[in-house]
């Protein structure tokens, strides 16, 4: 089988150069070494992830709510490199709060869109839906590393909370009930959205620090809730394999192409 390697990823995140031109441009004193290295490191890592992920399911381009996810990846990249920029400066210029908040506040705002996007597309498909949690879980573990130091480290436990679960997950493959599928349910989606709405209003500091620390609290305690009944809901599931329609989409893009000897093509166009 020959898969040429998707384009799409590499095009999309050529944004993360542009909006950090932009930033070192507009906020007091640049981003500094710390957030160019760190903006693109997450670009890189954003690129490599989601092209092997597209080659492991046969993609040959993103679908258009991909392309919403992308853009908040490029936003959280950004979000990123300010954060690294908070945390070594050295310059005396403030921390470019209010740029910070707007950025992550787009991105917040897309999650709403990429999936009625992909509902109304006809593209809903699991690697799309894995792309968007992962773009959700690492810009929560950003702000969360730009909050704690205001709060208390604590809130370090929100933005880690997805990385630890998926580390047990990992490690926990021979045990069935980790292995279980689990529907998807709008609480749980509720709860991440939560997540980042409770800790950007934390970064703005237009709220009393009480205030802040109890709605960043009740985040930490819904977070710890909704993984609790993650758990128990795998322990309680069947373990199955997960069904043709959930692997498949009706959108002729994001089907593999058969040659004549039945070999899967994989071919890059545009934004593939």
């Amino acid at each position: 089988m020959h898969q040429v390697i998707p384009s799409g990823p590499l095009v999309g995140l050529f944004g993360v150069p542009v909006l950090l031109t932009a930033l070192e441009l507009t906020a007091g004193g640049g981003l500094g070494v710390a957030g160019w290295v760190t903006g693109l490191a997450c670009a890189a890592t954003v690129v490599l992830l989601l092209t092997a992920a597209l080659l492991h399911a046969s993609r040959r381009h993103l679908s258009p709510a991909d392309r919403v996810t992308l853009a908040r990846a490029v936003l959280a990249c950004g979000v990123a490199a300010l954060v690294a920029r908070t945390a070594v400066d050295s310059t005396g210029h403030p921390a470019p709060t209010a740029v910070l908040v707007v950025l992550a506040s787009v991105a917040l705002a897309l999650d709403a869109v990429d999936g009625r996007i992909a509902r109304r597309t006809g593209t809903v498909h699991p690697l799309g839906a894995r792309f968007d949690m992962e773009i959700d879980a690492f810009l929560i573990l950003v702000l969360s590393v730009q909050v704690a130091p205001l709060l208390g480290w604590w809130v370090l436990g929100i933005g880690v909370a997805r990385y630890v679960l998926l580390l047990a997950t990992v490690a926990g493959r021979s045990t069935p009930w980790r292995r279980a599928q689990l529907p998807p349910r709008r609480w749980r989606k509720v709860v991440a959205a939560y997540q980042g709405i409770a800790l950007t209003v934390a970064v703005a500091d237009v709220l009393p620090a009480p205030v802040a620390t109890l709605a960043v609290g009740a985040g930490l305690a819904l977070l710890v809730a909704s993984f609790g009944t993650e758990v128990v809901a795998r322990r309680h599931q069947p373990l199955r394999a997960m069904p043709a329609d959930e692997r498949t989409t009706t959108w002729p893009a994001l089907q593999p192409r058969k040659a004549a000897d039945g070999a899967e093509i994989v071919a890059a166009s545009g934004l593939s």
